[in-house]
This record gives structure tokens, C-alpha cells and sequence, in this order.
């Protein structure tokens, strides 16, 4: 079958489920965009610029299992590498696409705009592949292999590709395959699926104490439903890193606390580390989400499932689909009845004191005690994050952050790509002014779009997260405080985004109330002192300066 190069690519996205491509125009992707233009069951989303473009890519393949940015070359491509590799740290599969110059003047390397003017065209590509799995440039002769690699490996391995498009090929005619693409991962090796589950169920039947820890990896490989069934199943406690906040809910009675070293829930650390099959994903520890390195995991006693191998006390097993592992393992492994009592932990009842100003210990509970289940939470990096972290999210919720990678101000842009992708689910963001002075214009497409969601913008005029660490009362870090509920009829007159304030409880009360009456987005500002911070940041700061500075460095007085 013979269709054009632009055509075989956006059928290729459609095919893994891409209905928004998000991006920036320019001279080099235009050619592109007119196909896009005249193509059904896809549309070209526009953002401010390319790195909130990468942002919401990432948001979005939070919510569809892969998201697709458009850029152009060299000063688009860099643009959007921040986001890029914060997909690659935080294992979120994206298909970055860029427009490139036409070939023949690659080829022959002519000096051109938004280049070195040195003839170099290897060097984009160069600076963008250690952030990305595969980065390419395709060519009417290799783009439906090229393509199809960069696609099937975006898929398999969870991280970003980049794909450079010369400009002057997407309306050329090439040969394409009949059938369609299929996005289904390798089948197992039988031998090893085999005596991979029968070493699972071995170890299981001999241990005492067995304990799910879930990471982040849980969710990218698709292992949570596989997870929560197995759990049900065989009633096993389980934690979580904060890394993997609610991938599994907060509020069950199965659900032993968050594990995170010496900062561990009660109890947690110590039943985590003593289990005899512990059951892990890939989890990666950093000082944030290992109590500072106090992580001592049972290395004897772990089962660790990855997306294509299992390592069972020691003993490594490649080539399988864990996947078609753990439906063996969830028809094989014992079920047990639940307990009579087994109901649902409760949230204590928020009593609102209504001329109590706002505060980070008593906020953060108020808010929680309104979210919806089923719901989408996403938490800036600092304050929020760390504010909402000890705190048991409602049955459902999906929490989206950057643990990892924690670039400050994704996710505004973020909850544009996750609203993009799941529009019908109530999105609530909530996310430091400094945060949002980064990335702040896409409020703009998303009041643009009639996207309803409701934003907090927490207002401690600063970086909070950084006073903590250093310069408590520096001028470094405070920021100019603007007039943040204006800005949704700023960007969009008419908007039907509604704004509202709140300095006390009594406020916050009467605006969640109205929101919740109301099917229009929300704009909430809340403003707390800019020295207030939740408990957890009060200890994280002074021990992220010594760890920073060193023994002779500057500390807070």
C-alpha cells in the first residue's frame, strides 16, 4: 500500500492510541501540520512554547500510556529537553517529533537558520540521545523501519524517542505494510515463563510474611491491576515508596504505611525489611525517597518483577512478558477470605475553625478531606508534594509528580496533557507560586481548550522548599508577587474559569463548597506565610543542607 510519509507516521500515532499532538509551530514542521490539519481522529494542540510542550507530552502519557510533542529544529528540539529527560528519569514514554531541514540540505550541508551555520546536522540529534532511547532522522528510504523501531522501543522500554522529520519529505509517496501496527509486547521464552512462576510460587509457599513494595515501574509496565488483583486475592499487606504515591489505594486495610528508609511510616521500615518475600518493581532510590539512604531492603528475600525479566531470590529469569507472568501467578497462587472487618481505614473529620488563618499543618488535611475518588491529584514538586505526602488519597485517585526528575513548574503544563487525555475525570492541581511563575502561560491554553479543572496556587511569596534548605530570609528567594486569581480572565476574557481567594479556614471552607457546586474550572489562591512549611519540609531542608554544603558550608541560623 503507497500513502505519503506524513500520512504513515500519523497513522502510526493514532495506532498507540495518539488522538493530541501538543507543540509549537515552526517553518520546518509546517508541512507536517497540514496533514495533521486535514487527518480525522487527530488534532495539533498548541502550547506557549516547546518545553511546556514536553511537559504536557508527559502528562498526557500518564493518562493514554504514551504522549506525542512536535517541535522544530535545534531551537525547538533544546527547548523541549528539560521535559524530554524528565520523561526519561521518571520512565514515561513519549514520542518527541521535530520538523528538520530538507534533506538535500542536510545532505549536502548547507548553513542554514536555527543552526550552528556550521553544515553540523548530527549535533541536535547527538545532544538529545542521552535523554532519549532512540534519536533518529528518517528518510523516505528507512522512515517505515526507523519509525516503527523508535515506536516499538518508546513502548517496550517506558522512556522518551525523538524523531527528526525533514521538512521536505512528508508529502512524498512511500511503500507501507498492509497490517496494522500492533503495539503487543514479545511473548515469553515457555521454558523460563515456567520455571520463572514456579519459583515465585516456591518461595511464596515457604514464607511468613510476605509484603507487596510498589514504585512508580509498577504503574509504567502496567502491573497495577495484575497487583491490586493478586492482593485481593491473597489478602498480602502491601507499602508503597513516595515515589508510588496511591498506585494502589491509601485507605485499604492492606495498606501498611509508606516505606522511605528511616523516615518510614511507623512501624513500616521495620516490617518492610524483616519480610521474607518482598515483592518489588524496579525501584530506584534517591535520598528523597529513601529517608536520606537509610533504605535496607532483604536483597535474599526480594522478587522483583521488570517490565521483560523477574529476579526471584537471586535468580534472574529473561526473555518473558511479565505480564503473562503475573496472570500465571494470580490464577496459581492461593486465595484467602478476606476478614469480616475488612473495611475501608478512615479519614478522621476535618473540623474547619473558621477565622483560624491558613496553615501548611491543618491545609493540606482541609483539602484532602474534599478530593473526590477516582480522581486526578498532581502535586508541584516541594511544598505540595511533601504536603500532601504522609496524607491517605481518597479510593482511585491518581497522583501525578516528578519525584525523580522534580523539575519545577511540569506540572501545569502536565495537567494540560493528563486534562487532553482524560477529560471526564476531575483534575486537581496544586502548585507553589514560584512553581508557576516557570510555566505560567499555560493557563492560557488550558482556559482556551475549556478545560475545568481545579487549580490551588499556594502563595508564600517564594521558594519555600528552598528557605528551608538556605537563605530563610534571602532575597534569592523571594519572587514578585503577582495577582494570581486575575489571570484566568487575563488570558481569556470571557473565560468561565471562576477565581477565588482564601486566607483563612473559613474562606477555604465557603470556596470549596462553590466549587464543588460548580462545573466550571476553579482558580484557587490560598495564601499562607512565607516561613510556614509542612513538618516533613521543616526536616528535609536542614538535611538536604548538609548534605549539599558539606560540614563547612552554610546553614540556616
Amino acid at each position: 500500500m503507497r500513502t505519503t510519509v506524513g500520512e504513515f507516521i500519523i497513522d502510526r500515532l493514532k495506532a498507540i492510541g495518539i488522538t493530541e499532538i501538543v507543540g509549537v509551530p515552526g517553518d520546518f514542521n509546517l508541512s507536517f501540520l497540514e496533514q495533521v490539519r486535514d487527518a480525522e481522529g487527530i488534532r495539533f494542540v498548541g502550547t506557549c512554547n516547546e518545553l511546556n510542550a514536553a511537559y504536557a507530552a508527559d502528562g498526557y502519557a500518564r493518562q493514554r500510556g504514551v504522549g506525542c510533542l512536535l517541535t522544530t529544529y535545534g531551537v525547538g528540539e533544546l527547548s523541549a529537553i528539560n521535559g524530554i529527560a524528565g520523561a526519561r528519569a521518571e520512565h514515561v514514554p513519549v514520542v518527541s517529533l521535530a520538523g528538520a531541514p530538507p534533506l538535500y540540505a542536510t545532505e549536502y550541508r548547507w548553513a542554514m537558520h536555527h543552526s550552528l551555520a556550521d553544515g553540523d546536522y548530527a549535533n541536535m540529534l547527538e545532544a538529545i540521545a542521552p535523554f532519549t532511547e532512540v534519536a533518529c532522522r528518517v528518510t523516505p528510504m528507512n522512515v517505515v523501519e526507523e519509525f516503527d523501531r523508535a515506536l516499538h522501543t518508546c513502548l517496550r522500554e517506558k522512556r522518551p524517542v525523538h524523531i527528526q522529520i525533514p521538512s521536505d519529505i512528508t508529502h512524498l509517496t512511500i511503500e507501507v505494510p498492509d497490517e496494522p501496527f500492533s503495539t503487543a509486547l514479545a511473548s515469553s521464552d515457555t521454558e523460563r515463563l515456567e520455571a520463572a512462576a514456579d519459583a515465585v510460587l516456591k518461595r511464596f509457599a515457604e514464607a511468613k510474611d510476605p509484603i507487596f513494595l510498589l514504585d512508580q515501574d509498577t504503574d509504567r509496565h502496567g502491573f497495577t491491576e495484575k497487583f491490586r488483583a493478586i492482593i485481593e486475592k491473597t489478602q498480602l499487606p502491601y507499602s508503597q515508596l513516595t515515589s508510588g504515591k496511591a498506585l494502589l489505594s491509601e485507605r485499604h486495610p492492606l495498606f501498611l504505611g509508606v516505606y522511605n528508609g528511616s523516615a518510614s511510616a511507623p512501624g513500616v521500615q521495620e516490617r518492610v525489611e524483616n519480610s521474607d518475600f518482598l515483592v518489588t518493581t524496579n525501584p530506584r532510590f534517591i535520598e528523597v525517597n529513601s529517608g536520606s539512604y537509610t533504605h535496607h531492603l532483604p536483597e535474599k528475600n526480594i522478587v522483583n518483577f521488570g517490565d521483560q525479566h523477574a529476579l526471584v531470590a537471586g535468580e534472574y529469569f529473561v526473555g518473558i512478558n511479565t505480564l503473562e507472568l503475573l496472570a500465571i501467578l494470580l490464577e496459581k497462587l492461593p486465595a484467602v477470605q478476606a476478614p469480616a472487618a475488612s473495611e475501608q481505614v478512615e479519614v478522621p473529620e476535618f473540623v474547619v475553625d473558621k477565622q483560624a488563618p491558613l496553615t501548611q499543618a491543618r491545609m493540606w488535611p482541609h483539602f484532602v478531606s474534599h478530593l473526590e475518588e477516582n480522581g486526578v491529584v498532581i502535586a508541584e514538586a516541594g511544598t505540595s508534594n511533601i504536603g500532601l505526602g504522609p496524607l491517605r488519597m481518597p479510593a482511585g485517585t491518581q497522583y501525578i509528580n516528578s519525584p525523580i526528575w522534580g523539575s519545577i513548574g511540569f506540572t501545569l503544563p502536565a495537567l494540560l496533557g493528563s486534562m487532553l487525555a482524560a477529560p471526564e475525570r476531575r483534575h486537581v492541581l496544586f502548585i507553589g507560586d514560584g512553581s508557576f511563575q516557570l510555566t505560567a502561560q499555560e493557563l492560557s491554553t488550558i482556559v482556551r481548550e475549556e478545560l475545568k479543572p481545579l487549580i490551588v496556587l499556594v502563595n508564600n511569596k517564594g521558594y519555600t522548599i528552598e528557605r528551608f534548605i538556605l537563605g530563610m530570609e534571602d532575597e534569592y528567594n523571594d519572587i514578585q508577587d503577582w495577582s494570581y486569581a486575575e489571570l484566568p480572565k487575563v488570558f481569556m476574557r470571557d473565560t468561565t474559569m471562576k477565581s477565588y481567594v482564601a486566607r483563612t479556614e473559613g474562606e477555604l471552607e465557603e470556596a470549596l463548597q462553590q466549587i464543588a457546586k460548580s462545573d466550571d474550572g476553579a482558580f484557587l489562591e490560598v495564601h499562607l506565610d512565607p516561613f510556614d512549611a509542612p513538618r516533613g519540609l521543616q526536616a528535609f531542608g536542614p538535611l538536604t543542607a548538609e548534605f549539599d554544603y558539606g560540614p563547612r558550608g552554610p546553614r540556616n541560623p
